[in-house]
């Protein structure tokens, strides 16, 4: 597994990804072979009109074996949004890499994420 060079990119394709956030731990993103992914903005929103919720964001850099917090237990208040990752904080994800989202309670929080993947194939 070699990191993928982003100077010489064969391709470059922009991905919108969206969902509702579980009180299970799941990998939303997973970075295939031979790919970066570059993540430009991650958005949840509390479609609940009534209760916060909180949300936790995390990546894994060597396929799931240990987890690092972006963001962790982030209130997000009751009919709003947060941006967790903005263009200003925008990362990449190397080959295998994984992207998770937990949040608080179930049907209360959905997510939309912008990304591009950048191919050195």
């Amino acid at each position: 597994m070699a990191t993928p060079d982003i100077i010489d990119v064969a391709t470059i394709n922009g991905v919108l990804i969206a969902g509702a956030v579980t009180t299970s731990a799941v990998d939303v993103i997973d970075v295939t072979a031979e790919h970066t992914f570059k993540l430009n903005s991650v958005i949840i929103s509390n479609v609940d009109g009534v209760n916060d919720a909180t949300i936790s964001a995390s990546v894994s850099v060597d396929n799931g074996s240990n987890y690092y917090h972006v963001a962790k237990t982030v209130t997000v208040p009751a009919d709003s949004s947060v941006s967790l990752i903005t263009k200003d904080t925008s990362i990449y994800l190397d080959e295998t890499d994984l992207f998770r989202l937990q949040g608080s309670a179930n049907n209360m929080l959905e997510y939309v994420i912008s990304y591009e993947t950048l191919n050195d194939a």
